[in-house]
């Protein structure tokens, strides 16, 4: 790869030889010819076992539900919040309308009947990217390595998979991830190659710039974990620059066009295409939809639909105003209540206050006086800082309230409830409230006034904690009042206003911008995506256990099932030699220091002789005129280097970049707090195997060829073998289950964590 950058300078002693251009020509032909053949044979099987029963079954299948129902609000054009980028959501919509699929089925829930729906197109869609994986695994390993064995036997690895055919082909984002991720390393192997075949700058090298740069923003505007192959490629690419600039045969301008041109294709073009790709997000999506309230105020109020799109509401707050409170932190809810109490020992058993990110009628609460249930009849008094008040729940008839009991979750607060009958409570339902940087008398406005609501008589501050209340809570967040006055999630505004005495103004000048909503977009996925939770009865794993095969996942459960599992040959052998690479690289990288050694100890002793030579006027030996020629005494260790050396230095510098992929794609994942799944180590997954092929190759190199491919021959026959009889948990299985000895999957159950 990287390394293949720097030719090796020729040496000047070495005798002519006959032009070997006539034989060189007819073998690279058939060389050529082979790999067509080859590649025609990856194509042909792979979409042949991935587009096999694709349309079944024909009912939802585990994620289907959340991404296809997003295909169809992007065909609608309704708005809504996902942890996610929104690429592969939009690519999904895209197939579905293209393939006459109209937006209205609901996607309610795993095992609902399809029915008359025009969900193939999706399918169709998602597998077809999902089977380039593999042609695109073939060829890069062909260019890392120049071997046809190792690049079949890594693309069969992949094909062969049955853990791999089942993410395939379904309507989820896994497969568009992966085949963008493969798309990337792929370019950056074509990239190496061009550049050390001596065709920087020529249409071709553009051209794998241009598309390995494409390719790299689709995989993070897939999903955020895309960040991965970026840090691949630029490593690599950093690698590579390191090279030429090492390279004194080249001027140090070399170097500079070089970084110019990478840095244009391969950091600006991804940054200005992920910005495109959100702005059609933000474009297409113009609808209020479920997911407006994990967005400000400001951007509700460009959804139409939304009740602030060209709102026209009073500017200002008064006493006696009908307002919904919101949470002015990233993803916050509204001030929330409901006629449900705090269960027994979780504090007072009164009402409970939470947060809610959707729109709702208990969001509302009236601003009282906080000495006097209502203001005179007709009477007019704006709110300002400092003020204090009462904040009573329109629905329930009760005020927010505090007191000295600990909050039910963060126990270090205190409880907020809500207290008293028909709008009369007593003192501790009083609040002060102040404006964010604001001065005496200010007065509060809607959408634009950042508040904070401080209990008079606890002096603690009412905050949002970000944590899930129980079952009990209705999974709502927790609201509690913090004694650390300075909480950075303690800010709040008001985002509806009602009030007959005051004149409504047009609110559609506080709209935000692209940029501003750019922003606000991520910082609302970024905090999603850190807070996701397993849901009651979900399935989730550790990343111990994926490389094991420890655990699978039920896709489909009903009488027609569908279990994500890796074919557990391919596994577990490509953990034997990810462990074999580590041994092998470790032992070449010592021996090459020790040689490294010994080179340096024979160039010093040379030189001493060389020395003592032109001291006595000696004739100069073959040896002082090119060190590079070889000598008797090393003439064997020469010829071997030359036989056997640059190739096997080539497979092992391939598998290292590959190494370093799988390292990248697997280990974050230990660090994560989010709830994790099987299916997030498939990207890792690609690398091992195509490590695989190449170390399979490695070892049996120094064997005849017809050996080799007997080896070869028995691998592939045992990895199809392995295939027929594992595919049932792709293609479907029914009847008991593998558990019970009436099973046909009964002798499959080699683990008793896998539940097929």
């Amino acid at each position: 790869m990287a390394a293949s950058v720097v030719k090796t300078p020729k040496c000047p002693r070495q005798g002519t030889t006959k032009d070997p251009a006539k034989s060189s020509t007819k073998t690279t032909q058939n060389s050529n010819w082979n790999w067509f053949l080859l590649l025609a044979t990856v194509f042909l099987v792979t979409f042949a076992t991935r587009f096999y029963k694709v349309t079944e079954p024909d009912h939802i299948c585990w994620d289907e539900t959340h991404f296809g129902k997003m295909g169809s609000w992007y065909i609608n054009r309704t708005f809504f919040f996902d942890v996610h980028p929104p690429l592969g959501k939009m690519l999904i919509g895209l197939s579905g309308y293209l393939t006459g699929y109209n937006g209205t089925f609901p996607f309610e829930k795993p095992g609902d009947k399809y029915n008359e729906t025009a969900y193939q197109g999706m399918r169709y869609f998602c597998t077809t990217l999902g089977a380039l994986i593999m042609p695109m695994g073939f060829d890069t390993v062909y260019d890392l390595t120049r071997s046809p064995e190792a690049a079949i036997l890594a693309a069969s690895y992949l094909i062969f998979d049955v853990g791999m055919l089942t993410l395939n082909q379904y309507i989820l984002l896994d497969p568009i991830l992966l085949f963008f991720m493969m798309g990337s390393v792929w370019g950056m192997v074509k990239i190496s190659k061009t550049t050390a075949s001596g065709g920087s700058y020529s249409l071709r090298w553009w051209a794998w710039l241009f598309l390995t740069g494409t390719m790299l923003s689709c995989t993070i505007s897939v999903k955020f974990v895309g960040l991965f192959v970026v840090l691949l490629v630029g490593l690599h690419t950093a690698t590579e620059l390191w090279i030429i600039l090492g390279d004194l045969g080249q001027p140090i301008w070399e170097t500079v066009k070089q970084v110019a041109c990478r840095a244009i294709t391969l950091i600006v073009w991804p940054i200005v295409l992920y910005t495109l790709f959100f702005y059609i997000h933000l474009t297409v999506l113009n609808r209020s939809g479920n997911g407006d309230g994990f967005y400000s105020s400001a951007f509700q109020s460009r959804l139409i639909g939304n009740s602030l799109y060209n709102a026209s509401m009073p500017r200002d707050v008064a006493y006696g105003s009908v307002v919904t409170i919101k949470n002015h932190k990233t993803g916050g809810g509204y001030l929330h209540s409901h006629f449900h109490l705090y269960p027994k020992g979780e504090g007072s058993r009164q009402q409970q206050i939470t947060t809610y990110t959707h729109k709702d009628e208990n969001n509302k609460f009236v601003i009282k006086p906080h000495n006097k249930q209502r203001l005179g009849k007709d009477k007019l008094q704006i709110l300002r800082h400092g003020d204090l008040i009462r904040l009573e729940h329109q629905m329930t008839k009760r005020n927010l309230h505090s007191h000295s009991e600990p909050a039910p979750m963060t126990k270090k607060h205190l409880q907020v409830t809500g207290y008293g009958e028909n709008g009369a409570g007593d003192a501790n339902d009083v609040w002060r409230v102040l404006i964010v940087g604001g001065k005496i008398n200010e007065t509060v406005h809607t959408v634009t006034s950042r508040l904070k609501f401080i209990h008079l008589l606890q002096n603690c501050i009412l905050t949002s904690s970000g944590k899930q209340l129980p079952k009990w809570g209705f999974e709502q967040q927790e609201v509690s009042c913090n004694l650390n006055l300075r909480d950075k999630n303690a800010q709040w505004n008001v985002e509806d206003n009602e009030h007959k005495l005051l004149p409504s103004v047009s609110f559609s000048i506080y709209a935000p911008g692209f940029f501003s909503r750019f922003m606000e977009s991520h910082a609302v996925m970024l905090q999603g995506n850190a807070g996701l939770k397993p849901k009651e009865g979900e399935v989730t794993s550790r990343p111990w256990q994926w490389p094991i095969n420890y655990r699978g996942q039920f896709f489909s459960g009903s009488h027609y099932r569908i279990y994500l599992l890796g074919n557990p040959l391919i596994w577990w052998s490509n953990l034997v030699f990810l462990g074999l690479f580590v041994v092998v690289f470790l032992y070449n990288a010592i021996v090459q220091h020790r040689r490294d050694g010994l080179a340096e100890a024979q160039a010093q002793a040379l030189a001493e002789e060389s020395a003592r030579s032109q001291s006595e006027d000696s004739e100069p030996s073959t040896t002082d005129l090119c060190s590079c020629c070889p000598t008797p005494e090393n003439q064997d260790n020469v010829e071997l280097e030359a036989a056997a050396g640059p190739s096997s230095r080539m497979s092992l510098q391939a598998a290292a970049w590959l190494f370093v992929g799988w390292v990248l794609h697997y280990l974050p994942f230990w660090a994560m707090g989010r709830v994790l799944y099987f299916h997030h180590y498939f990207p890792a997954l690609i690398f091992n195997s195509l490590l695989t092929g190449i170390m399979f190759n490695y070892i049996i190199r120094p064997l005849p060829k017809w050996i080799q491919h007997i080896f070869l021959g028995t691998v592939l026959s045992i990895l199809v073998y392995s295939f027929a009889v594992f595919s049932p948990l792709a293609y479907g299985m029914s009847g008991p289950l593998a558990n019970e000895p009436n099973s046909t999957m009964h002798k499959l159950k080699w683990l008793p964590t896998w539940e097929f």
